[in-house]
This record gives C-alpha cells, sequence and structure tokens, in this order.
C-alpha cells in the first residue's frame, strides 16, 4: 500500500531518517513502536506511515509479526550500488555538461578551489562536505528529475553504511585528482569526458572502501 499523504508522517520520516543518518539508530537496531510514539507524542497511524515511506527508501526492513530494523548494508550490497550509481552520475556529469552555463562553471570553480584548499590542509571533514556540494551541483546542473530521484535513493541507502573512503592510502589526492578530472571535462564543453571521468570516480571510491575494509580486517587479525 502507499503511504497516504500527510505532512506529520512526512515530519516523522524526516526526523526518523536523521536518526538513522547520525547513528542514533544504527544498523540493525529494532524499532520499538510505543517507545516512538512516546518520544514523538505521536499516535501509531502517523509512526507506520512514516515506517512505510522509510521501509519503501531501503533505510528500513519490515520482518512479519516482529516489525522493523533499521537495514544493514553488506559489501555485496555495495558492489552492486557502486556500479549502478557509477552510470547514473556519469549521465549527470554528461547532461551538465551540455547545460553549464557560464555562471555555472565559475561556481563550480570556486568549490573546486575549496576542494583544493581542503585537500591540501587535510581538513577530511570539510572535504567530505565541499565533495557533496559538488556532486549535488552536477545533478542539479543535468536538470533531470529521474537522475536524481534514482541517485538520491541511491545515495540514501550508502549513507547508512557510514562510508570513509577517504582514509584510504593517498585516497584524498587520488580524489581530488578525479574531481580537477571530470571539472576540466565540464570547462571544456566534452560531456564524453566528462561522464567517463566521472563514472571512474565513483567506481574508485569502491576500490577505495575495499583497501579500507581491508586494512581494518588485518588490524583485527592476529
Amino acid at each position: 500500500m502507499r503511504p497516504v499523504p500527510n505532512s506529520l508522517h512526512d515530519e516523522v520520516a524526516s526526523r526518523l531518517r536523521e536518526q538513522i543518518f547520525g547513528g542514533a539508530l544504527p544498523p540493525g537496531s529494532f524499532l520499538d513502536e510505543a517507545a516512538l510514539c512516546e518520544r514523538l507524542e505521536i499516535s501509531r497511524t502517523p509512526l507506520r506511515e512514516a515506517l512505510k515511506v522509510l521501509v519503501a527508501e531501503g533505510l528500513l526492513r519490515h520482518e512479519p509479526r516482529r516489525g522493523c530494523f533499521v537495514a544493514e548494508v553488506t559489501e555485496r550490497d555495495l558492489d552492486e550500488i557502486f556500479p549502478v550509481i557509477a552510470l547514473l552520475e556519469g549521465r549527470a556529469a554528461h547532461e551538465a555538461t551540455q547545460k553549464a552555463s557560464s555562471a555555472d562553471v565559475a561556481a563550480l570553480e570556486t568549490l573546486h578551489q575549496r576542494l583544493l584548499q581542503c585537500a591540501s590542509e587535510g581538513r577530511i571533514p570539510d572535504y567530505y562536505v565541499t565533495n557533496h556540494a559538488i556532486h549535488e551541483a552536477f545533478i542539479t546542473l543535468a536538470d533531470n528529475r529521474w537522475l536524481a530521484q534514482v541517485i538520491g535513493d541511491l545515495r540514501k541507502i550508502l549513507r547508512l553504511a557510514r562510508l570513509q573512503q577517504l582514509h584510504a592510502p593517498g585516497r584524498l589526492q587520488q580524489s581530488l585528482a578525479e574531481h580537477l578530472a571530470v571539472f576540466a571535462a565540464l570547462k571544456a564543453g566534452d560531456s564524453a569526458a566528462a561522464e567517463d571521468a566521472m563514472r571512474t570516480h565513483l567506481l574508485r571510491q569502491r576500490d577505495a572502501l575495499r583497501d579500507v575494509a581491508r586494512n581494518q580486517q588485518s588490524r583485527l587479525t592476529p
């Protein structure tokens, strides 16, 4: 069944979504409906409509007769998601390159200068913020609501994994070089090159995450 349009259940879904992304509701955790209703001061109806939304987004899984749990992202999930989002964001870069105005290029120039500064100073949290802003800028410039919708849905799933690919050795500078390659293609008006560079950027993120996972595992193994 489709959730019934209701501003209250949308608000509840938004609050739960942020708790999931913020770690207050970690992967695998059970959502106690009675406790949530009491804490959020709402009835069961808007809560259950909100849970339907989050299940549809893939952030929760529903188990019959047990209830809802925060979804857990596996290595297999990452292996399957990254090639798909690489194709989609590559296409977004392609369309953005075709539609970008001189003002858009100037705005992207500012963002890439900020990215360069964050990388040179090793400010990884700020780099993540600017990196996200750049990806959003390309999606906005593409002006394709279907691309934006599907990329947004997949990004929500990736946020569950709390990925830290920039901690892989050498990844920060590699990521910067990849971004600059995408931007150079956009400035040159080469939509095919921009698409290819963005797709490569996303796939290398997955490679870097494998390196991080291997390094973590090696530290845990005596």
